[in-house]
């Protein structure tokens, strides 16, 4: 079935045409990690909008100075039915998993981990880091692939110039003629870094099944003639086969997601992506048991062995009274 069956609401337009219908999301600060917390934006998920195609989570940080802040200290914390993307400005991490996959994430290099059943991994920023800048993206696997083995991949994409003062890095998916060889286990999924001259403009042929989602990072964009305000996201629906990006009056830094419709539920809570509030209930459990936190069967392990000599693992949070209820 197509999106515009599937979707009927969804208006088509002529071929080239950009729809204006953008919806702009604005970010809230958050803590993350543990007790020495690095503030974050996040402007996915929230409760006008859950997803954009299978992106079900997008925070923006810095630039920090990490003298100040500390830098990025977020020990060992669980992942099921998801996928990590580690995009930086600047700045590196040092990424460590149950995996066993050990990385360092440097500018303009994609670190992606799929958490499949169950993974564990930690993520601190290096002492040679001065600046820490850059986004953390997740999105969540199809019910054919969320129970599958863990896997990690990096990949350095080459920067394109799809117009004049205009450059991209296409991490994942296809754009402009760039194409990334990773595997997502998700189909219809993109992910690009373009970044933009004061006054530069571009118009991208994209999937008109696709709906996307435009983060302006470091300064004010137009998104398909809408203004969108730095650290604002710019969400576009489906149904058009071109995307519009434009600088305004400074150097502007673009992150571009999209994806087809997920169109499947999930439940989604602290580092869980499930498809009931019996499964996080039990995710948990697992987790709180294994790490030795509470008590529990420990003879099926779920999140894997970790390297001695880290720090110590984070506890997971206490669950809300209320039932936790499906996204989509």
């Amino acid at each position: 079935m197509s999106n515009e069956e599937r979707f009927p609401e969804v208006a088509v337009l002529a071929p080239g045409e950009p729809c204006s219908d953008v919806e702009v999301l604005t970010p809230r600060d958050v803590p993350l990690g543990g007790p020495r917390a690095m503030p974050v934006r996040r402007t996915l998920p929230q409760r006008r909008r859950s997803l954009v195609g299978s992106w079900c989570f997008l925070d923006h940080y810095g630039p920090d100075d990490v003298s100040v802040t500390g830098g990025m200290l977020v020990p060992r914390h669980p992942h099921t039915g998801l996928a990590t993307v580690s995009w930086l400005f600047s700045g590196e991490i040092d990424h460590l998993d149950s995996g066993g996959h050990a990385a360092r994430v440097r500018p303009g290099e994609l670190n992606l981990m799929i958490a499949g059943r169950g993974i564990t991994h930690q993520e601190i920023s290096t002492s040679e880091t001065t600046t820490l800048h850059g986004v953390q993206l997740w999105y969540a696997l199809p019910d054919a692939e969320r129970f599958g083995d863990n896997h990690f991949e990096h990949y350095a994409p080459e920067p394109i110039s799809p117009a004049p003062g205009v450059s991209a890095r296409v991490f994942l998916g296809e754009l402009a003629g760039s194409v990334s060889p990773v595997d997502t286990r998700t189909p219809d999924l993109l992910g690009a870094e373009l970044t933009l001259s004061a006054g530069a403009s571009v118009t991208l042929d994209v999937r008109r099944d696709f709906e996307f989602a435009a983060l302006a990072e470091t300064g004010d964009a137009i998104v398909n003639g809408a203004a969108v305000a730095q650290h604002a996201l710019g969400y576009v629906p489906v149904g058009s086969d071109t995307v519009a990006l434009a600088a305004g009056d400074a150097d502007t830094r673009i992150i571009l997601l999209g994806g087809a419709p997920f169109g499947e539920q999930i439940v989604m809570w602290w580092n869980f992506v499930g498809r009931s509030h019996d499964e996080i209930v039990e995710f948990r459990e697992r987790y709180q048991a294994e790490m030795g936190f509470d008590p529990g069967d420990r003879t099926d392990p779920l999140f894997g062995d970790f390297p001695s000599g880290q720090p110590d693992p984070l506890p997971a949070p206490v669950l809300p009274n209320a039932r936790l209820r499906p996204r989509e």
